[in-house]
């Protein structure tokens, strides 16, 4: 039972009249009476808690940075109008606006509330139990319940880089009517037949097709579309570290986006593998349109685990799942010591089956430190920096020298920049 704020004024007044107005046993019997009376009518005609049904959709997702509504859909299923207070409970984490709604629900019809969510960060978030306080028609007394109502709301990575997608497929399908027009000895998915002329390599005359026809006719190739993606997303405590607003898998999850929708729109099969010591996300064997959806739903929930990366059983986990040659593209560090010990031993076993492409997200205040000498405190700080940019270039170029691209730039440009080595792999026939 809940007494509310009426029942407390109601006794208020009764306690002032027992005391200056019927100061004797029989008015004190009479006020209790009154009181009583109240809590029993207003118990009475209170509608049943059972009579209220409560429902809601049990997934709703949004980008992380925006609002949605959850909305909740209650019923009255009884014979007597329900009154009273609806409290819809939500993770701090969610940013809940518009929890608590009146009700004053007529028999046979129903209701809909509206919660305003803004989730902090990324992943699944599940909502608490609703509170229903229901109250009879005098408003001093009813009755109070909760009720388990599943539903969550996943906060997708926000994708902010998905302005530049048009301008990369246009580029994409720009190359792709070049790369096809009579392209000499280049690709390895067939095309057509065309006239041999002076200089065509002769192993490109097809003999069969010449003996059909009147002329010497030779293949033409074109880039094979349907090629084969892996992403591999680094999730150990490297990809912790803060850069500019966010963390280095952060900047990582937005360029993995970009290039998944690039490939998508190129006709490639891309798998995604978030690995620290343990597999944390998966996706495998999809392409076209519901790419990206599924990429954004399979990287919602990673958050880095603030474990050493064991770079030799991703890279056997990366192998068992990939065959055929494919371009792999590892999202992961390029700081000395962590190439030094986790890749550099394992990259020669990867490299030989795959084409391999590192992603590095780099610190844009270790540049800006380095460019900064205006008064002798900056001195030092600059010459940290400079070791740490000279470290990293020996690194890269010690990785291309074994045949690995890399792509290193600040979170702002990463996407961009990885989305740009994509299609130079492209035009030049390799991916």
């Amino acid at each position: 039972m809940v007494v509310t704020g009426r029942l407390a004024a109601v006794a208020g007044l009764l306690a002032l009249l027992v005391t200056f107005v019927v100061p004797s046993l029989p008015g004190v019997l009479i006020a209790t009476a009154v009181l009583a009376a109240a809590l029993l009518f207003d118990l009475g005609s209170v509608g049943g808690a059972g009579d209220l049904t409560l429902s809601r959709q049990p997934l709703t997702t949004v980008r992380l940075g925006r609002s949605t509504e959850v909305e909740l859909v209650a019923t009255n299923t009884g014979a007597r109008t329900l009154r009273g207070t609806v409290w819809d409970d939500w993770p701090d984490s969610a940013r809940a606006e518009n929890r608590t709604h009146q009700l004053d629900l007529a028999p046979a019809t129903l209701v809909r509330f509206r919660t305003t969510l803004t989730p902090a960060y990324r992943g699944d978030r599940v909502a608490g139990q609703v509170t229903v306080r229901l109250i009879g028609p005098l408003g001093v007394a009813g009755r109070q319940t909760r009720r388990s109502v599943a539903a969550r709301v996943r906060a997708l990575p926000p994708f902010r880089s998905e302005r530049l997608l048009r301008s990369k497929v246009k580029r994409l399908q720009h190359l792709e009517g070049r790369n096809v027009a009579n392209m000499r000895g280049q690709g390895s998915e067939f095309d057509s037949f065309r006239e041999y002329v002076a200089g065509d390599d002769v192993r490109a005359i097809d003999w069969r097709a010449t003996a059909r026809a009147t002329d010497v006719l030779v293949r033409t190739w074109r880039p094979e579309r349907h090629r084969h993606m892996l992403m591999l997303l680094d999730t150990g405590r490297v990809s912790a570290g803060r850069v500019g607003a966010g963390t280095r898998l952060d900047a990582s999850i937005e360029a993995a986006l970009l290039l998944g929708g690039l490939a998508a729109a190129a006709g490639d099969s891309v798998d995604l593998l978030a690995y620290d010591r343990e597999a944390r996300a998966e996706v495998r064997g999809i392409g076209g349109k519901g790419l990206q959806l599924k990429l954004m739903h399979a990287m919602a929930g990673i958050t880095p685990a603030l474990v050493d990366t064991d770079s030799a059983a991703l890279v056997r986990a990366a192998i068992q799942r990939t065959r055929r040659r494919s371009l792999v593209v590892w999202f992961t560090s390029l700081d000395g010591a962590a190439v030094e010990e986790n890749l550099l031993p394992v990259l020669p076993t990867l490299a030989q089956r795959h084409r391999v492409l590192i992603v590095s997200v780099t610190d844009p205040e270790v540049a800006d430190a380095a460019a900064r000498r205006a008064t002798r405190a900056d001195l030092y700080p600059a010459a940290a920096a400079e070791s740490v940019l000279a470290e990293r270039a020996l690194v890269q170029e010690s990785l291309r020298r074994k045949g690995i691209a890399v792509v290193a730039a600040a979170p702002d440009r990463l996407p961009e920049a990885l989305a740009d080595e994509y299609l130079e792999l492209k035009q030049s026939g390799t991916m």
